[in-house]
């Protein structure tokens, strides 16, 4: 079940970059501080907008009471329209009025109403015991006509009074008469909720219900709502671990598999791991360059072995032959005659000549693989191949310039002249009368440079560009010539490669513009 989701998953997952992931979990980890804090006073709001809704609800009823007792049963002649009446209170906005204070001083109540009071008496005692609400009733002047021990006292100058006796059913907010210290914490513990209620009878206002009680706590609402909120709780946590393994997917793991990977490099081992699919885009593009990059320390590392083997043969040769003349100078050198000691001696210094010239090829490569062509490099090919034509032209070699009259490419002209004469110089060696140099300006520079010499054998054309090779090796040719071109012109973008012919010998060259 796991598995299908993980596939599911990394088939759906959209790429990322670290800044986003980042962003994203910051982002929401700064943000639950204030989500929570938003969150309590919502609820709290919600807790005394609760106790507002239940207040109306008793009021209701216990006008409604109020009502039939004054009319003795008797229909209202102008009953109320629907008119439904839900939660006003807003902690943010409404303002706490001063405690409510009892006023002094006694009235006479009305008796109509006074008798009404008497006869909902039961009612309105047995909801206060269940409720804990503060209840009184009024009468049309706002005298109490039911309460504990406010009968008679006048309430008409409290505003919420006032708003009753017009007709409006208002609900205010005043203080506690005792304040808490959890007040700090809860505007909750510090305010107690006033409904004033008008009872209408035949369209006038013949009495009000005035209640009063104290919302729920905050904590206390925490307690009670407890299972809620811990859902609640439970998925923040799962959104926090869900940004958690987002992070680890996205940039830890990959990493610490790249880091691995680095070690394997670092001891011969290439195993590239590949792309993890929730890899950030970032990371993704290190993998692809690290990728790239433990290719090129392979081919490389191949490279210095079979150099270094090539190196050995071509040189193990000439030393033997300079160690082999040696001894025999040494053993026999005095019984010898000039013309033996002579010609070993010419053995000697032409196996001598040639470990010169391949400790300068050598040097040449070295330098050739080490050379960077900067980006406003810039040369002009058909003038820099004018130039080595120049030097080459002689009785038996004609060197003959086709194409453009002019073609730019992204190199310098000691690179371009360089790899034009050594290919030159090999047609010269390998028996070529003639040799054209081809130039075509384009999207890129092309250059082809065909002879007429004996050509090259297929078999031969993978490996004449590896270094030593050569078929001239009587002759003195080390084999680097070609080599050496191939990291000059790599060196600047470029490519060298051998172009089928029916006759002759051709060299393709890629230049970038």
């Amino acid at each position: 079940m796991i598995a299908a989701i993980k596939r599911v998953a990394k088939r759906h997952w959209p790429a990322l970059r670290i800044r986003t992931i980042l962003f994203g979990t910051l982002l929401f980890v700064a943000a639950l501080p204030g989500v929570a804090a938003l969150f309590l006073r919502v609820y709290e709001n919600t807790i005394v907008q609760q106790t507002e809704a239940e207040l109306i609800a008793q009021g209701a009823v216990l006008g409604a009471a109020y009502k039939a007792a004054w009319g003795a049963g008797a229909p209202d002649p102008a009953p109320r329209r629907l008119a439904p009446e839900p939660p006003r209170i807003d902690l943010r906005t409404m303002p706490i009025l001063p405690e409510q204070r009892a006023p002094s001083g006694r009235f006479a109540p009305d008796s109509r109403a006074a008798r009404a009071a008497r006869a909902i008496l039961p009612i309105a005692s047995d909801a206060a015991a269940v409720t804990l609400t503060a209840t009184r009733l009024l009468d049309a002047r706002g005298v109490v006509v039911l309460g504990r021990s406010d009968v008679g006292r006048r309430y008409a100058a409290l505003s919420e009074v006032r708003a009753a006796l017009a007709g409006r059913a208002v609900t205010v907010l005043r203080a506690r008469g005792q304040a808490r210290w959890l007040a700090v914490l809860s505007r909750a513990y510090a305010i107690r909720v006033h409904h004033a209620r008008p009872v209408l009878f035949g369209g006038r206002v013949i009495g009000v219900v005035l209640l009063s009680r104290t919302p729920r706590g905050l904590f206390v609402g925490l307690y009670q709502d407890a299972a809620a909120i811990l859902i609640g709780i439970g998925l923040i946590l799962a959104t926090l671990l869900v940004l958690a393994g987002l992070l680890s997917r996205g940039i830890a793991r990959p990493i610490d598999q790249l880091a691995r990977a680095s070690e394997g490099v670092a001891l011969g081992h290439v195993e590239m791991p590949e792309t993890p699919v929730t890899a950030a885009i970032e990371i993704a593009q290190l993998y692809d360059t690290f990728r790239s990059m433990a290719a090129r320390i392979e081919r490389r590392s191949r490279y210095l072995r079979d150099f270094a083997a090539a190196v050995s043969h071509e040189f193990k040769t000439p030393i033997a032959g300079i160690r082999g003349a040696l001894e025999l100078l040494d053993e026999h050198g005095g019984t010898m005659t000039p013309e033996d000691r002579a010609r070993f001696l010419a053995n000697a210094a032409a196996d001598a000549e040639r470990l010169q010239r391949l400790v300068q090829r050598l040097l040449d490569l070295a330098r050739a693989d080490m050379v960077t062509i900067d980006a406003g490099a810039s040369a002009d090919i058909v003038a820099a191949a004018r130039r080595v034509a120049d030097s080459f032209r002689s009785d038996g070699f004609a060197v003959t310039i086709e194409g453009a009259d002019r073609a730019v490419a992204r190199i310098t002209p000691e690179v371009i002249e360089t790899v034009l004469e050594t290919m030159l110089e090999n047609s010269r060696q390998a028996g070529a009368a003639a040799v054209t140099i081809g130039i075509v300006a384009g999207d890129v520079v092309r250059i082809a440079v065909a002879d007429d010499g004996p050509g090259i054998a297929p078999a031969d054309r993978e490996r004449i560009f590896a270094p030593f090779f050569t078929g001239r090796r009587e002759a003195g040719g080390t084999g680097l010539g070609l080599a050496i071109a191939r990291s000059l012109l790599a060196a600047s973008g470029g490519t060298i490669a051998v172009a089928s012919m029916e006759r002759g010998a051709c060299f393709e060259v890629v230049l970038v513009r």
